[in-house]
């Protein structure tokens, strides 16, 4: 575990460099026994980020692939692929192209494609392209079909006020060349 410190002139080696005459491979290379082997077809899908039961998150979740929330979170999710487990609670809005809920959700629902299982509970408006609800799942709130429910947020999002309760403003061009800015709200 201890090298001793080298005497004034001796030459170091450090781990990994090749001296003339050495025949090693260095640790950035691998062997050609790795290379030679093709992946599996499990090395192209990614594994899940897990969010355990004994684990509560406040504040906004954000993935480019897979969650599975067994514990609890207070804020929204957005990801690829969500899968709410029997012990999961989210209190927030959920946003990903495959949702399956087997736990609680409070708040609403985007997805291409949402399954409500047995035991999960949603209190919230479910956007889908695609929904089925097994036989004993609590559903509270409207379902709205659209041919692609994860377009209509981005166009929403991007077109947003800094305001949620107040609506955007509109610049038209004016003949003289200048712009106005005209609200659609009364005055306030």
């Amino acid at each position: 575990m201890f090298t001793k410190k080298p005497e004034p002139g001796e030459s170091v080696t450090k781990m990994g460099e090749r001296t003339v005459g050495e025949m090693k491979t260095p640790f950035t290379e691998r062997p050609t026994t790795y290379a030679a082997k093709s992946p599996g077809p499990s090395a192209s899908k990614m594994v899940p980020s897990i969010i355990g039961e004994d684990l509560t998150i406040t504040g906004n979740v954000t993935s480019k692939g897979e969650i599975q929330v067994d514990g609890e979170i207070q804020g929204d999710i957005h990801c690829g692929s969500l899968l709410l487990g029997d012990k999961s609670q989210v209190i927030g809005s959920v946003i990903a192209e495959d949702i399956v809920v087997r736990g609680r959700v409070v708040g609403s629902v985007r997805g291409l494609r949402v399954t409500l299982q047995a035991q999960s509970h949603v209190e919230g408006d479910i956007f889908h392209q695609s929904l089925a609800i097994e036989q004993g799942a609590y559903f509270e709130g409207k379902s709205r079909r659209s041919d692609d429910p994860l377009a209509e947020i981005k166009t929403a999002s991007s077109t947003a006020s800094p305001r949620a309760d107040k609506p955007a403003s509109f610049d038209t061009a004016s003949p003289s060349g200048s712009s106005s800015t005209i609200s659609t709200h009364a005055a306030e």
